[in-house]
């Protein structure tokens, strides 16, 4: 029942069944029309001809004409017609007769005349001075007949009979063959009807399932024009050019939106490096500043009076004061890599030579911290990155590892656990372990360079090892200011490599740490 209902909400179905019952409702009037009308049409179009052929017969008496057979025409027209012809004189002698028991019956139909006296208009179909058409029965052979009875110019008695029973078997036979063609016609205008309904119903659904994706604001299908001008074909037309402009608005929309958010979430990042960068420097500038503010009470009230002492001051005061700047400096640039606002001036240039300047720059450093850096690439490496921060990366690994190189000896290894059996490979090396070494490397693999930066010394705890690329986070909980670091060095590699979508990361290795980062190798 409920796939009933629902394919009677079709189009498709509705019109055809439509189509069907519209054709049924007219096959039954037309047998209903035929019924009621085609008897009442019958005796009308039969009284007319009765009038004609006694106007006919008048003129041939009246008109005698030597070359017509009166005889053989009247049988024609009996014969053609169905008729009962008879024409007798006043004293009842008959001059023709097509049917000699129509003689016969002359005497009931005087009588039915004589008993209808009483209502001339009882079963009368016609009349005038000269003749009068009236429907009579037979009962002696229960038939019905209409019959014209008149007077010709030459003083005849004209009488004609047609019997109505076969008027009725003419309706009957008709409404059988409209029935029949009824069921034939229904049963083709069927297939007719499916054909019109789907060839008419399948461009509406066509359109309704566009429509409907549309509505879930998928624009892909269009609807299939055809060469015909017709409305369907328009509205799909029409459909299509909304659907183009309903996809370019809402697409317009989203980008938008899309610019609206990131202005959004351009306005939370400021707002929250805004309010970064007032904590951090709020919380690292309170000991420089609470330096600067000592000596400076002190240079104001002559605590020391000697010029050393002054002086001393003075550049304590400087020193922190340069600290400051160099702090606030980096905190910004990190700020503006975290919350990317800084844009890259990325070019081509020679990694080796990058980071043979860096090693340059930092010879003094190396020389009172006795370091030994073993650097052995030659041959230049190609990379495509903003030279400038690639700089600061590896300038942060470099300074980190002068700043925790130490000698590690070998007794100092088997008291960590950390080397549990002496081989040939160790003894080889002994003569390095007293030493500060720094040792760094590039492998190339595929389109990245893998920089490694190595130095001896203690290990860090791996509880660490994920903390040390936060901001102002120091693995020596003293937090030492003699050795001039901010502490936001490797968050600022970190900020660096994320901008570059590049790994970076630390290894703790046998006798020391060693930290890494990639870059994209130049094309």
């Amino acid at each position: 029942m409920k796939k009933v209902k629902e394919r009677l909400k079709s189009i498709r179905v509705r019109l055809f069944l439509i189509f069907c019952v519209v054709i049924m409702f007219l096959v039954l009037c037309l047998i209903t029309i035929n019924s009621l009308v085609m008897g009442n049409f019958y005796m009308y179009s039969k009284t007319n001809t009765i009038k004609e052929v006694y106007q006919k017969i008048n003129t041939y008496y009246a008109e005698p004409k030597l070359e017509i057979n009166l005889e053989r025409e009247l049988k024609k027209i009996a014969s053609k017609n169905n008729f009962d012809i008879l024409i007798k004189t006043e004293t009842d002698l008959v001059v023709f007769s097509t049917d000699k028991d129509f003689l016969d019956s002359l005497n009931r139909i005087r009588e039915m005349l004589e008993m209808q006296q009483e209502d001339n208009t009882m079963n009368v179909i016609y009349v005038d001075e000269n003749m009068q058409i009236r429907k009579m029965t037979d009962n002696v052979n229960n038939l019905n007949y209409i019959v014209l009875i008149g007077k010709l110019v030459n003083d005849y008695d004209l009488y004609i009979r047609i019997p109505i029973a076969p008027i009725e078997e003419s309706v009957k036979i008709s409404n059988e063959v409209l029935f029949c063609i009824g069921i034939l016609t229904v049963v083709i205008a069927s297939f007719v009807a499916s054909f019109i309904s789907r060839k008419f119903t399948n461009p509406i659904l066509q359109l309704s399932e566009i429509t409907n994706q549309m509505a879930k604001l998928d624009f892909s299908k269009k609807y299939r024009l055809t060469d015909s001008d017709d409305e369907i074909n328009q509205l799909g037309k029409n459909i299509n050019i909304m659907s183009d402009k309903l996809e370019s608005t809402i697409e317009q929309l989203r980008q938008n939106n899309r610019a609206l958010e990131k202005d959004i979430e351009e306005k939370s990042k400021i707002d929250e490096m805004r309010k970064q960068f007032i904590s951090d420097v709020s919380h690292e500038l309170k000991t420089p500043i609470a330096l600067i503010q000592g000596y400076a009470e002190g240079l104001v009230e002559n605590v020391n009076t000697d010029e050393e002492s002054k002086k001393f001051y003075a550049e304590v005061i400087l020193d922190e004061s340069n600290k400051m700047d160099q702090l606030v400096k980096k905190l910004l640039q990190l700020m503006k890599l975290e919350y990317e606002k800084r844009e890259f001036n990325n070019k081509k240039f020679d990694l080796v030579e990058l980071i043979k300047e860096v090693i340059r720059k930092c010879d003094v450093m190396l020389q009172e911290n006795k370091i030994e850096v073993i650097f052995n690439q030659e041959e230049p490496v190609y990379v495509y990155a903003d030279d400038f921060y690639i700089d600061q990366v590896v300038t942060n690994y470099f300074t980190n590892a002068i700043k925790h190189a130490e000698i590690v000896n070998n007794g100092e290894k088997h008291k960590e656990g950390i080397i549990k059996r002496v081989d040939s490979e160790i003894r080889n090396k002994r003569s390095n372990e007293n030493k500060k070494q720094i040792k760094i490397r590039i492998e190339e693999n595929g389109e990245k360079a893998r920089v490694f930066v190595f130095n001896t010394g203690k290990r860090i705890p791996e509880d660490d090892i994920d903390k040390i690329w936060g901001r102002f986070y120091k693995v020596d909980s003293s937090r030492n200011r003699e050795d001039g670091g901010t502490g936001i060095g490797l968050a600022l590699v970190k900020a660096i490599q994320n901008n570059y979508k590049n790994e970076y990361g630390v290894e703790n290795k046998e006798n020391g740490v060693e930290f890494f980062f990639d870059i994209n190798l130049f094309k």
